[in-house]
C-alpha cells in the first residue's frame, strides 16, 4: 500500500473549506479531514471527537511541552492544533490527511514536512467573504469582526501555499482540489 499524502488545506474564515471538504469526501474515499484539537467551545451541532477534540487549556499546553503536535496556533482567543501521531497513522494506512487550518498553522507544517501539498482557498471576493460569514449565523458581531480583520494578516501567506484553488463554485473547485492531489 503507498503513503497517503498531507495536505496543507487553508483559507479566510467563511470561504467554504467545510464544504468543499464535505464534498471531497462525497467524491474521494481517500480523502480524510485530521481532527484537530481546540480550547474553543463547541458551536451548535458539533461533537467531541467528530469536528474536533475540545480540551481545556491546561490539557493543550500539556500536549505542546510533549512535542504532540504537527503544528499549533492561536487564533481569536483560542488555541487549535494538529496530533502529529494520529496524522502519521493515517498517512500510513494509504489516506491522502487534509489538515483545515489557518495561516500560521499551514506554514509550520509546510517548515516541518516540505512534502506536504499546500492549497489555499480563496474567496470570489471580500464582500462575498463577509455575506458567507454573516450568514452562517454562528458567531456574534464582536467575533465577525475579528475574523473579517483577520483576513489582511492571512493574505500576506497566501504566495507561500503551491496552490490557490477559487471557492466560486463547491463542486468545481472540490473537483480542481481532487486533480491536484491525484496529479
Amino acid at each position: 500500500m503507498s503513503k497517503g499524502k498531507l495536505v496543507v488545506y487553508t483559507g479566510y474564515s467563511g470561504v467554504g473549506k467545510g464544504t468543499i471538504m464535505k464534498r471531497l469526501r462525497e467524491l474521494d474515499d481517500s480523502v480524510k479531514l485530521s481532527i484537530s484539537c481546540t480550547t474553543r467551545n463547541p458551536r451548535e451541532g458539533e461533537t467531541d471527537g467528530v469536528e474536533y477534540y475540545f480540551v481545556t487549556k491546561s490539557e493543550f499546553e500539556g500536549l505542546i511541552e510533549k512535542d504532540g503536535f504537527l503544528e499549533y496556533a492561536q487564533y481569536c482567543g483560542n488555541y487549535y492544533g494538529t496530533p502529529e501521531k494520529a496524522v502519521d497513522e493515517m498517512l500510513d494506512n494509504g489516506l491522502n490527511v487534509f489538515l483545515e487550518i489557518e495561516v500560521q498553522g499551514g506554514m509550520q507544517v509546510m517548515k516541518k514536512r516540505p512534502d506536504c501539498i499546500s492549497i489555499f482557498i480563496a474567496p470570489p471576493s471580500f464582500e462575498e467573504l463577509e455575506r458567507r460569514l454573516r450568514e452562517r449565523g454562528t458567531e456574534d458581531e464582536e467575533t465577525i469582526l475579528k475574523r473579517l480583520s483577520a483576513v489582511e494578516e492571512e493574505r500576506k501567506y497566501q504566495q507561500y501555499y503551491k496552490y490557490t484553488v477559487l471557492n466560486d463554485e463547491v463542486d468545481r473547485a472540490a473537483k480542481e482540489i481532487l486533480n491536484i492531489i491525484h496529479s
